[in-house]
């Protein structure tokens, strides 16, 4: 049996803000060691032999973070499928499916279990998690819904819970109850409660069942998202190295968590009558989906004061704090239970038992078109990345690093004019009818209405300062002749 992993990274990661922004969540920062959360979801399916290659549902934003966090691992997706909107779990879940589930696609063969994992978790205990994932494969290959609960040891409030009913069967050692219910984020007082009953269980996010098993159970329960998935795959067309369905089609979907749309109807103690059993598999792996700031430094490792610092810190008299500087000399006296988080264009400071009104924060941010809730002042693009180091009237300044064997696309602007000058490695520059070299400390100048492209054709980075100058200097004022990435906008 083939077990085919559904990868959903679209989260947006709102409430690890100023780390996690909207072009660069937190499932694509290295939070936990030297790989991304996404890149450690999939490292984390290395030891199930029986595994395909990921299919990974990522925003369009996203597309090429997704390609390079999986060429840094070496390692090719089954698909890169994009969601042209944000529309939550369910729908996302919907699409993979439905690909999987297209006879003439080669995505699969039959009617695959899927393994269906957030790219935004930590686990501790990577063996365990394989082991009991082998448990949940047996089961959802004889058409269960199987869920993974995580066995908690504290009453947590942002979590919601499941609550375990008649044992079902053990499996080499683990065990699987039948689900009794799906319980909303509680109240502290019904956490607790829950906690000491020992009935209960985190609700992981993590899920197992045939495909046709979950599109069985949607148009049951939502088939207004079976329909409109429906028919966003049935424009479903291949760009480059990624998937697009149809943008119209999908955009008309409604925005539904797997939970809501499908999981809370499965519980036994529903008045519906249900054809498909749903069982929980309880999980002791050391697991945390990094949802805050405070979860964060419960997992991270601590000082003798329980501080967590990283970066440029001083702290003196501190105790029970996060603590993370980024660029500048971050300084804190005196403080207990806080979180101080500095980055190049935003600090926050708030205190631990507050940090869930970081998403709202950030929504006011969004409502007011605070460039700091949407971009860092470093942009990932799929030949490297840029970086504002001056802006004013008229006029900015950019480091552009250029990765080795990588280009811009051939373009031009209606507005700007810019200034190259190479700081490090070699430039193959071309303009308008000129191909050139420019090396170390050399510059050329790109007037407005000039076609123009930058590329590294050696083996090291190239870095260059650009300097734009012009009466509107917006990243949409780009038109394209050629690109290697299929870009077609701005990106």
């Amino acid at each position: 049996m083939t077990l085919h992993p559904v990868v959903l990274a679209g989260g947006s990661g709102t409430r690890l803000w100023p780390l996690s922004r909207e072009t660069h969540p937190k499932q694509f920062l290295r939070l936990m060691g030297e790989y991304s959360l996404f890149q450690d979801t999939v490292r984390r399916l290395d030891g199930l032999d029986e595994a395909a290659p990921p299919l990974v549902l990522c925003n369009e934003e996203h597309r090429f973070l997704v390609a390079e966090h999986m060429r840094q691992l070496g390692k090719e997706a089954l698909a890169i499928t994009l969601e042209p909107v944000g529309r939550n779990t369910a729908p996302a879940l919907t699409l993979a499916a439905l690909m999987l589930l297209e006879e003439d696609a080669g995505f699969s063969s039959g009617d695959p279990v899927m393994l269906i994992l957030p790219a935004d978790h930590a686990v501790r205990n990577v063996e365990r998690f394989r082991k009991l994932v082998k448990h949940g494969a047996e089961l959802a290959a004889k058409s269960n819904v199987v869920t993974f609960g995580i066995l908690p040891d504290s009453p947590k409030i942002e979590y919601g819970y499941i609550k375990k009913g008649e044992p079902h069967v053990s499996y080499n050692g683990s065990k699987s109850f039948q689900v009794e219910q799906f319980v909303e984020k509680p109240s502290q007082a019904v956490a607790e409660r829950m906690l000491e009953s020992e009935a209960y269980l985190w609700n992981s996010g993590i899920f197992m069942m045939r495909a046709s098993v979950w599109m069985y159970e949607l148009r049951r329960q939502r088939p207004d998202i079976a329909d409109a998935c429906l028919a966003a795959h049935s424009g479903l067309r291949r760009d480059g190295d990624f998937y697009r369905p149809n943008a119209a089609q999908f955009s008309e979907c409604p925005s539904e968590s797997i939970d809501y749309a499908v999981m809370e109807f499965m519980g036994n103690d529903n008045s519906q009558v249900d054809t498909t059993e749903c069982l929980v598999i309880p999980m002791d792996i050391g697991w945390t989906d990094l949802g805050s700031w405070s979860s964060m430094w419960e997992e991270k490792e601590r000082d003798n004061a329980d501080n967590v610092i990283h970066g440029d810190v001083y702290a003196r008299s501190m105790s029970n704090s996060l603590l993370i500087s980024q660029r500048r000399l971050l300084a804190a006296v005196g403080l207990d239970d806080v979180i101080i988080i500095e980055t190049p264009d935003a600090v926050l400071a708030a205190h631990k038992s507050r940090v869930q009104e970081v998403k709202e924060l950030v929504e006011q941010l969004k409502r007011e078109a605070r460039p700091e809730q949407e971009n860092h002042l470093k942009i990932n693009r799929p030949w490297g990345s840029y970086e504002t180091i001056d802006a004013g009237d008229r006029f900015q300044v950019k480091r552009l690093t250029i990765t080795p064997g990588e280009a811009l696309s051939l373009q031009m602007h209606h507005h700007r004019a810019e200034h190259w000058v190479v700081v490090k490695g070699t430039a193959k520059v071309t303009r308008g009818e000129e191909k050139f070299l420019l090396t170390e400390n050399q510059s050329t100048y790109v007037p407005v209405g000039v076609d123009h492209r930058l590329e590294n054709p050696g083996t090291l980075p190239l870095e260059v300062i650009e300097v734009q100058t012009g009466s509107y200097l917006e990243e949409d004022d780009i038109v394209r002749f050629e690109d290697r990435y299929f870009r077609h906008l701005r990106d």
